[in-house]
């Protein structure tokens, strides 16, 4: 084993770790990825990526699943949506190049950012504003939008799904994490079932990269759950802040 791939495993150690917290793993490991196979095709990097990230996202959510309480029904029904909202952007992503979104992504993290820091009570407490149909509607609503997303282009998804579950339903940003994890598997195993169909997956180094990235998670999880909404929301600012400057590095640089 080489250097590089080392370095692919260490990224995937931290990726998982972040993912398990706020979202935003894909800032760690896709640039690893990248930099390491620079000729391989960038469905397969996201298809590789998303290989290993599903099972340290799968362990987060369970750990969760054990400490939080969790609107499952919801949950499960928006996932349901989510799946094939990711299954619709990845088709795309294997017909399209994605550079509008590329560039237009660290203007949408910064709206993000700024409003919450603007709002400084935001996601401190657990006060879901809808109940029944609408909290189910508007859930399913995420659901096709960030899926479409995470399919289509993938980073900060996880971060977008904790900042709308915060601000459209009024989760705190611990259930929010936890609840985003729920979407997040599966919009991966969806991106994942139609890139490998095409044939978009490297699977050895992918399941490989998946053992370190749920040794991340478990850290990740238990850092959260352990610290709070308080420790979730300085995280969640500290990704958004990287992710930023990050993706305008990659856009325009």
């Amino acid at each position: 084993m080489g250097i590089e791939e080392i370095l692919v495993l260490a990224a995937s150690f931290l990726a998982g770790l972040i993912d398990a917290v706020v979202g935003g793993g894909g800032l760690v490991l896709l640039p690893a990825l990248f930099a390491t196979f620079p000729g391989a095709a960038p469905a397969t990097l996201i298809g590789t990526n998303k290989t290993a990230s599903v099972w340290g996202t799968s362990v987060a959510t369970w750990r969760y699943a054990r400490r939080v309480n969790l609107n499952w029904r919801v949950l499960l029904i928006a996932a349901g949506v989510a799946f094939v909202a990711s299954l619709l952007g990845a088709y795309a992503l294997t017909l399209i190049n994605p550079d509008v979104l590329r560039k237009a992504l660290p203007f949408i993290l910064l709206v993000v950012l700024i409003y919450v820091l603007a709002n400084k009570n935001m996601g401190y407490d657990h006060a879901p504003r809808f109940t029944g149909r609408h909290e189910l509607l508007f859930a399913c609503a995420i659901g096709i939008v960030l899926g479409v997303y995470d399919g289509l282009f993938g980073p900060g998804t996880g971060s977008f799904l904790i900042f709308l579950l915060v601000r459209v339903l009024g989760y705190d940003f611990l259930h929010a994490s936890a609840s985003a994890k729920v979407l997040n598997v599966a919009t991966n195993l969806a991106a994942i079932l139609l890139l490998s169909l095409k044939g978009h997956v490297w699977w050895q180094l992918g399941l490989t990269m998946a053992a370190f990235n749920v040794a991340g998670s478990v850290v990740g999880a238990h850092l959260a759950l352990k610290h709070g909404s308080g420790f979730v929301r300085f995280a969640f600012v500290v990704v958004v802040s990287a992710l930023i400057a990050k993706t305008a590095w990659d856009a325009f640089a």
